[in-house]
């Protein structure tokens, strides 16, 4: 065996290996309920994952030219399992970021558990509670949705403002359905509502007509639902609707569910209403609509904006972090704190070229601005929908 050939193939190698670009995968999870309580909304959230991860892709990729991976993981909008995927996302997959879960609890098991101890960045598109806003997250637990405390709020004022001045609440027990009922009651009574009853109700019973009952019993015409559409949510109207206990409904966006009219049909929705966080129309709205609408999705569809948005801004602020994890929290709140030149849903390209060149950029989301207060939060605008065929169309908008 010649010894020196080795070893003068060893050197070339190396050499060889060195002078080569080391092209790396940015890894982010992109966490959500596939299955549970949102499944229903899964397929279009998803869509919007995808859209961004391609735009950045498409455009040039990240860095100097690596690739951008979206590593999904179903938290079946369940707190343990929620934990167990973002275990495995940060200690196995080693991603940079988190996007994601969608539900309040799921959201809170993930940022506690797992995420704000090893330092990650997690970002929910649809995590709502008013919980998340009191995390001692150090920084690095953000939302590009509005907290349900000023939804419930705007839903009170804007029910009043209409006329219904009585109203039954039904919320799901859990950090979605609690936070949301909590915040609606108190506005709305200290603005002369009537709250004349208030019961929490537990997931996938298979049968709520007692609960209603009692409920009925209160003597108000309107019930309010907190909870999901295509789970307990629509086994509660069905059941409401089935049994004449109640007149007319109003529903959180939790309750804005294809499922929901195909499970109880358009003809007997005429009088249910669902508030739901809008984006402000603008270039960058108009942007993604178009594009997620030639790739097959609906932007029309809930937390979809606002689900494209987090990836893209996560995407962005590893960018400007250079990668760097430990710096994302400082670089999120820089590329959207409306300074610099502005950057519309889609324009990575142009992004990137600002980046690099040391400049300032603004995000403008496609959900909206989305600069971040202290907590990670952001403000936010809502409508009430009606059902029109198969569909939701807006009818007022809420302050």
């Amino acid at each position: 065996m010649n010894f020196k050939k080795i070893g003068l193939c060893s050197v070339l190698l190396g050499t060889i290996a060195v002078s080569v670009p080391a092209f790396a995968d940015i890894k982010i999870g992109l966490l959500g309920g596939i299955t549970g309580g949102t499944a229903a909304l899964a397929p279009e959230i998803m869509k919007a994952y995808d859209l961004a991860v391609k735009q950045v892709n498409d455009q040039g990729g990240m860095l100097k030219g690596d690739k951008l991976v979206g590593i999904t993981s179903d938290d079946g909008c369940n707190p343990q399992l929620s934990a167990d995927a973002a275990t495995k996302l940060v200690n196995v997959s080693k991603v940079l970021g988190v996007v994601g879960p969608w539900c309040s609890g799921a959201v809170l098991s993930a940022a506690n558990s797992v995420t704000i101890p090893a330092g990650i960045v997690l970002i929910t598109p649809a995590g709502t509670s008013p919980e998340l806003s009191k995390l001692k997250d150090k920084d690095t637990v953000f939302r590009t949705i509005p907290s349900d405390e000023y939804q419930g709020q705007a839903l009170a004022r804007t029910l009043i403002s209409r006329g219904t001045k009585t109203v039954a609440v039904s919320f799901i027990n859990n950090d979605y359905g609690k936070g949301f009922a909590e915040a609606f009651k108190k506005e709305y009574e200290s603005i002369g509502g009537k709250v004349t009853g208030y019961a929490a109700h537990e997931e996938n019973k298979s049968s709520y007509r007692s609960d209603l009952a009692q409920l009925a019993k209160s003597g108000a015409g309107t019930l309010l639902v907190f909870d999901y559409g295509d789970t307990s949510g629509l086994t509660i109207m069905r059941e409401a609707i089935e049994n004449d206990f109640f007149k007319n409904f109003i529903g959180g966006e939790g309750m804005k569910s294809a499922a929901l009219i195909k499970g109880v049909g358009t003809d007997n929705l005429s009088n249910f209403l669902v508030s739901s966080p809008v984006g402000v129309e603008s270039e960058s709205l108009k942007l993604f609509s178009e594009a997620f609408k030639k790739d097959g999705g609906d932007p029309n569809a809930i937390f979809t904006t606002t689900g494209y948005d987090a990836v893209f801004m996560l995407a962005l602020a590893l960018e400007k972090a250079g990668g760097d994890k430990t710096k994302l929290p400082e670089a999120l709140r820089a590329i959207s704190d409306g300074k610099g030149e502005p950057i519309l849903a889609g324009e990575w390209k142009k992004a990137k070229e600002l980046i690099d060149a040391g400049k300032d950029i603004d995000y403008k989301g496609a959900s909206g601005e989305l600069k971040f207060d202290a907590n990670g939060d952001v403000s936010g605008n809502y409508a009430l929908f009606k059902v029109v065929g198969k569909d939701f169309e807006i009818v007022t908008a809420m302050n």
